[in-house]
């Protein structure tokens, strides 16, 4: 497995911990809106992962998507965080995949 289908399974783990997280926390966390953008950042993670594996040509667009979903779910856990650590790894990790989920030179 490539070091970019590792960030992209990490992200995937990391914000399907933190939707629980969040469920738990209750409030504003538990939010529609909040729970949805993780969970599309969780699904099109794995969504870049297969088309990577199967190296589809449409793998180009959909890391695209992926690194859009990935930067609103970072400011969604950021502006929500209060320095809860769960939230801000959570922020971190989806960062971090969307730098990997670029293209090239961008």
């Amino acid at each position: 497995m490539s070091h970019h289908t590792e960030i992209m399974n990490k992200c995937y783990k990391t914000c399907t911990e933190t939707i629980n997280h969040c469920l738990d926390m209750g409030g504003e966390h538990a939010a529609r809106d909040h729970i949805n953008i993780m969970m599309d950042c969780a699904k099109v993670c794995q969504l870049s992962v297969d088309f990577a594996v199967r190296e589809s040509d449409n793998t180009d667009q959909i890391n695209e998507l992926c690194a859009d979903v990935c930067r609103q779910c970072a400011d969604e856990c950021e502006r929500l965080a209060d320095g809860d650590e769960k939230m801000l790894e959570c922020a971190k990790v989806c960062r971090d995949c969307a730098e990997a989920c670029e293209p090239s030179g961008v």
